[in-house]
């Protein structure tokens, strides 16, 4: 008889979960996932593009209900999962519903984070994180609201890019000194930045919010000195906090994440966490590819076989705001490292690759991430690169072709 097996969250870390255990565990377990939204798993990477009206909100499903269905997999969105009793070895639903499992994984995701400003309980004040939030936003754009977005990263790009292509006056306001500080060095913020603004988008860097203008409802917000920003909407897009709550109520280890060990197992047996919930070795990715590691190592120990997480190495490769943007690796160098640069600001490109001790440890490349996957496969497996390193800069084509 095939085990129950829980998956709390329905995002596209317990998506890949589920796709990677129909391939290594099929038949082992008896599959349900549990998700509190109430639509079949989507990817959350192309909210901005539905929000933009690029893409429809249907067509961004991962998989269509038959094929949860013909990989045995129930379903259970829509349903809250609201405690988890480790000794008792049930999930508790919103509706009163008991799941009983054998083994359960957390995939339960991040919560955007929301200032403490006063203000910010204002009904015109919504996060950018899922589906739902993009409803809303649709909502804002179609009646021509005057919306500032606070965050510069991520998120705060795609939320200000939907908002603005959606026909919304948009002014971003980011409290650090260049866009997606933690992604980017300075060179390629700044173009980032430019490229942005050329798409209608105002945007103030160093900029610190103290206040949401409004007795009733939103009319501008104020930043530390003293410049008022007229609008009808504010969006949170400042950040993310792992949902570790419920594994927390169920007296399982948290720090800011779920804390696992190297099979993604927590501190109660049986039970484990995926994803951007999961804290391991003192890291929480927020990011899709690591959670996509993540998935497969999980599945392949829950099938019994050999398998480890040692961590992964952070890469982003998206389009933000509708720019190309890569970014993997040490980017920034150290003492011993050296810098090969690239950069037409005319064009809209800009590449930088960190060399050190005849190996790539890091890249940054906006408008241009053709080769980025290449960059990145050389970034992760460390290997040699004297044979290409006069037209590494070039391209895979051209320095592979010279090399051979």
């Amino acid at each position: 008889m095939s085990e129950p097996l829980v998956v709390i969250g329905n995002g596209m870390a317990a998506a890949r979960f589920a796709q990677e255990m129909a391939t290594a565990g099929l038949g082992r377990y008896a599959i349900a996932v549990v998700g509190d939204e109430p639509r079949l798993a989507y990817n959350r990477v192309l909210l901005s593009s539905v929000l933009a009206g690029e893409v429809a909100s249907q067509d961004i499903d991962l998989h269509a209900a038959s094929w949860w269905r013909d990989r045995g997999v129930t379903l259970c969105y829509g349903a809250a999962a609201t405690t988890v009793d480790v000794r008792k070895r049930e999930v508790t639903l919103a509706s009163g519903r008991i799941m009983p499992f054998s083994k359960l994984v957390f995939a339960t995701g991040s919560q955007p984070l929301r200032l403490n400003v006063p203000g910010a309980e204002l009904p015109q004040v919504h996060t950018f994180r899922d589906s739902r939030d993009a409803d809303l936003l649709m909502q804002l754009a179609a009646s021509r609201s005057r919306v500032v977005v606070i965050g510069g990263g991520l998120l705060g790009l795609e939320a200000a890019y939907g908002l603005a292509k959606a026909g919304a006056p948009v002014t971003l306001v980011h409290l650090m000194d260049r866009l997606m500080e933690r992604q980017l060095d300075r060179p390629a913020a700044a173009l980032l930045k430019r490229l942005v603004e050329h798409k209608g988008i105002d945007i103030l860097l160093e900029a610190s919010t103290a206040r949401i203008l409004g007795a009733e409802r939103v009319e501008g917000v104020e930043l530390a000195d003293g410049r008022v920003l007229k609008a009808d909407a504010v969006i949170f897009a400042a950040g993310i906090r792992p949902n570790i709550a419920l594994a927390k109520d169920a007296g399982i280890a948290t720090g800011r994440g779920i804390v696992v060990d190297d099979r993604l197992e927590t501190s109660a047996p049986g039970v484990y966490a995926l994803g951007e919930c999961a804290e391991h070795d003192g890291v929480c990715y927020g990011l899709v590819e690591p959670a996509y590691e993540q998935a497969r190592v999980l599945a392949r120990h829950l099938a019994g076989k050999d398998a480890v997480y040692r961590g992964s190495v952070t890469a982003t490769n998206l389009k933000v705001s509708g720019v190309s943007v890569f970014s993997a690796g040490d980017f920034i160098g150290h003492e011993t490292s050296e810098d090969i640069v690239l950069s037409d600001v005319r064009f809209g490109s800009y590449k930088k690759l960190v060399v050190d001790d005849g190996r790539l440890i890091g890249a940054v490349l906006i408008g241009d991430t053709r080769d980025a996957l290449w960059y990145l496969e050389m970034i992760r497996n460390g290997a040699s690169i004297k044979s290409l390193r006069n037209d590494l800069m070039f391209g895979r084509a051209l320095a592979e072709r010279r090399a051979a």
